[in-house]
Parts: C-alpha cells; structure tokens; sequence
C-alpha cells in the first residue's frame, strides 16, 4: 500500500492478433507476469490462421483481460469475409477457423467490444484493432490515413493493432502506439511481440516493445500435422505474411 502512494505511475502490457497461436501466448503472457503490470489489455484477433484458436480464447477468459474485437475475430463469427481479404490463405483459413471455433466461443468473440477506452493519470487512452474508424484499417505510421486519423483524433493516446508491426510516432502532441503481433509477427522474424506501456504521475508516457523467443517449431509441426497450407505454416518460421 505504501509503495501506491509514493509512486503512482501505471504499467500496462498491450497485447494482440494472437491468431490462433497458444504458444506464443503462452510465452507472452509468462513474459508480462515477470514485467509485474498493473493492467492487461488485449486488442483481438484471438483465431484465425493459427490451429489452437479455442485454446486462445479459453486462456483470455480464463485470465479474464479485457479484450476488444478484432476483424478476423468478427468474420470467423460470420463465417464470412467481412472484414477480411479474400486470399489464397483465407479461402483456407476462414472457413478452417470457423468449423473449428466453438459455438460458445462464437458468442464470446461476438460480444466483444470494438473499443476500449480507460484514463490513467490524466492521460486519455482509446484501444482499437484497426483505427477508430474501422475494425479492419490499417494505420501505418507514415501513411495519409493515419496522420489524418491522429489528426481528428480527440483523446491523448491511440493503441491499435492489425498491421503486426510495432511502432510508436508522436502526432503532434497525439501518440499513436502499434502494439505488434502476439502469434503472427510480420518483422521479419518468428519473435512475438507486445508492448509495455507506462504512465507516470506527470501524465507522461513511456513505450517499450517486448520481442520475445519462443518454440516456434511447436506451431509449425501442428500445422504441417493438419494439413495446413505452406504460406501459413512457414510464415511462423520466416515472421513474414
């Protein structure tokens, strides 16, 4: 209690798109209980490409983080492309992640919210999959969508996710913070990817990305195990799409 009132600064740990895979969650989720936060927040994209997506959401519940809908999450629900491309991987993927998701788990996803907003320490935080205008745009940090998302928007702080990329830009005096890819990182390289957030007493805000290692060979024989295309199974090895 002592140790509250001397120091009020808040850790939080951001993670998303998980996609399925539970080994990387795992490993994330080891990671942030080491990092001792006060807060977990999840951006979504719990299935999708990845074969343990009833797992995923078992252990978000079981947790119970806070959790918002990403776009694989809503179309998986629909068993639909709604809010997905229509590619070679989805045209598998989709309808995979869609016979395998338990009706429960359905529900769960489907009533999710598509935003989350919280205040710590007088800075305004809002949390979405893709911008606050699209569960499934993809705001990367250079692009004209994305200056002018940060342009109108009207809280302090935006945390998104859905481009699996990690990044951290000040607009002006508006910070946009991409959180990466728990279960499906596109850097490059096979390490999950979450971000630790903290607010100090003065409202000032700190980023730092977590990569982490994990047994990426675990996904990639239950993959090859059911059949899954090669474009999804080799791109846990390569962290490229």
């Amino acid at each position: 209690i002592l140790s509250n009132l001397e120091d009020n600064k808040m850790k939080l740990a951001v993670i998303s798109d998980i996609h399925g895979n539970i080994y990387a969650l795992m490993k994330v989720l080891e990671d942030i209980d080491e990092q001792k936060v006060d807060k977990i927040i999840c951006l979504g994209d719990l299935v999708g490409y990845g074969p343990h997506p009833n797992e995923v959401v078992a252990l978000i519940k079981r947790r119970e983080i806070p959790c918002i809908k990403g776009n694989y999450d809503a179309s998986v629900v629909d068993g639909d492309y709604t809010y997905i491309r229509n590619t070679t991987i989805n045209s598998f993927a989709l309808p995979w992640a869609s016979n395998e998701v338990r009706v429960a788990n359905k529900c769960f996803l489907n009533s999710l919210p598509t935003s989350l907003k919280y205040t710590f320490n007088g800075v305004n935080f809002l949390f979405t999959h893709g911008s606050p205008n699209a569960i499934n745009d993809y705001l990367f940090e250079d692009a004209a969508n994305t200056i002018k998302v940060m342009n109108q928007l009207e809280d302090d702080v935006l945390v998104c996710a859905h481009t699996h990329i990690p990044c951290a830009k000040k607009y002006g005096n508006k910070l946009l913070i991409n959180v990466g890819s728990v279960g499906k990182p596109k850097i490059g390289k096979p390490n999950p990817t979450y971000a630790i957030i903290e607010i100090e007493d003065n409202g000032e805000v700190k980023v730092t990305f977590r990569y982490l290692e994990y047994e990426f060979k675990r996904i990639v024989k239950d993959c090859t195990m059911l059949n899954f295309p090669l474009a999804i199974t080799s791109s846990y090895e390569t962290g490229k799409e």
